[in-house]
């Protein structure tokens, strides 16, 4: 990446962002800090490290500062797995039992409570892509808006709960699926499959399949599943939400969950990143799947994953289950990976039809607009990522600072 560089955007406008974020989510402690990174045309064109990394050491964010970028690892994850679709390894409409046996007798919710559900057999088999599309059927447990997402939370899927993705897929299997595949949208722990997918597919563990296929080419030196030691001063504190006073520090850099490699390498949520590397992964997505003369992914394959893959070819309000994600629904859809903006006037947001975007639970989040070649990155440590609006403000901010 060359460094800064107009690239058709009014610098002044730009420095709109940052005093916007200070006044209104610095200031008031909403945020501890933000690192904010603007790619436009080849080149990085804003930078914006604002605030503390860590408020109890007092050290400020910089440009290499380290984040969970939480569900933000979903879309590295399927263009993982995907490049195991571009060598012929599976087809998007192989049912997920011919690689995952556990999965050769799931059934679907029809009433009951855990652990005597009433469940009846799916209309069809959960297929590759369903999972890529988070149509599989499976859940999340992080609300309990549903006896299954009750069961999630009892049993305890996730990373405190199992020590291996193979135990993961194995407790899944005995829950029942919230609906038949390919009927709805829920977001929900597919990711996760996905991840142990390339594991079975590939014989590779899932960390070090990232590290040769994704990391190494696009040169993303400080992201992985943990952060080694001698790079921890450079992660920052997680906080969560509160009614009133300062956000509380939920996750020391130090003593953490990120200080040490987990035995359950989340392929849904477990990664670290930096701004600049994460930028370097939007870039490969703008360059239509090559990286300085690198090809990831082939021109068809990036434009087979950014079409709308949803059943009702509608956005996301026709067929999701549940409010919660990391993206408005209306004149959303979703690929094979990403959500999709099918119609920006629905979404009420300046865009292209066609950009990319995902989230995380800290409230990072990113973009990618091919149209107008510019990818975002922003990235700040607070949870929950659905109190503060910050990622609809910045979309607004951004675009009315192009100025070609």
């Amino acid at each position: 990446m060359n460094q800064y560089s107009t690239s058709g955007m009014s610098l002044d406008r730009l420095k709109r962002i940052d005093s916007f974020i200070q006044e209104k989510y610095l200031n008031t402690n909403r945020f501890v800090g933000t690192l904010t990174g603007i790619f436009r045309k080849g080149s990085l064109v804003h930078c914006s490290a604002l605030g503390l990394m860590d408020r109890e050491r007092n050290k400020p964010v910089s440009r290499d500062t380290i984040f969970r970028i939480y569900s933000m690892t979903k879309p590295i994850v399927s263009v993982a797995l995907m490049k195991l679709f571009e060598r012929g390894c599976f087809q998007l409409d192989d049912p997920v039992k011919k690689y995952i046996p556990e999965f050769s007798d799931l059934r679907v919710y029809a009433s009951g409570t855990y652990p005597t559900f009433d469940t009846s057999p799916p209309d069809r088999l959960m297929t590759v892509r369903d999972l890529l599309t988070h149509q599989s059927g499976l859940s999340y447990g992080q609300t309990s808006k549903s006896e299954v997402d009750k069961a999630y939370r009892f049993i305890g899927i996730g990373r405190e709960h199992q020590k291996t993705l193979q135990e993961m897929v194995q407790s899944l299997s005995s829950l029942p699926l919230e609906f038949s595949p390919g009927r709805k949208w829920n977001y929900s722990v597919s990711t996760d499959v996905c991840g142990y997918l390339i594991e079975v597919i590939s014989g590779i563990s899932l960390d070090n399949f990232l590290e040769q296929e994704i990391f190494t080419p696009l040169d993303m030196t400080d992201t992985g599943f943990y952060v080694p030691k001698e790079n921890l001063g450079r992660l920052a504190a997680n906080y969560q939400y509160q009614l009133s006073g300062l956000p509380k520090l939920v996750d020391d850099p130090f003593t953490g969950d990120y200080s040490a490699k987990p035995t359950l390498l989340s392929g849904g949520g477990g990664l670290v990143s930096t701004m600049d590397d994460y930028i370097k992964f939007c870039e490969m997505i703008l360059s239509n799947g090559t990286y300085k003369d690198k090809r990831i992914l082939s021109r068809k394959t990036i434009e087979l994953m950014s079409q709308n893959h949803l059943s009702s070819k509608g956005d996301l309000t026709s067929v999701a289950l549940g409010r919660w994600s990391e993206t408005a629904f209306s004149g959303v859809g979703f690929g094979l990976g990403f959500a999709v903006l099918i119609d920006p006037t629905a979404a009420q947001i300046p865009g292209s039809v066609g950009s990319l975007d995902w989230g995380g639970a800290a409230s990072t989040a990113f973009w990618i607009d091919p149209v107008e070649d510019l990818a975002v990155v922003f990235l700040t440590q607070l949870r929950p990522s659905t109190i503060f609006n910050i990622r609809r403000e910045l979309r607004t901010l951004v675009y009315s600072a192009i100025d070609d």
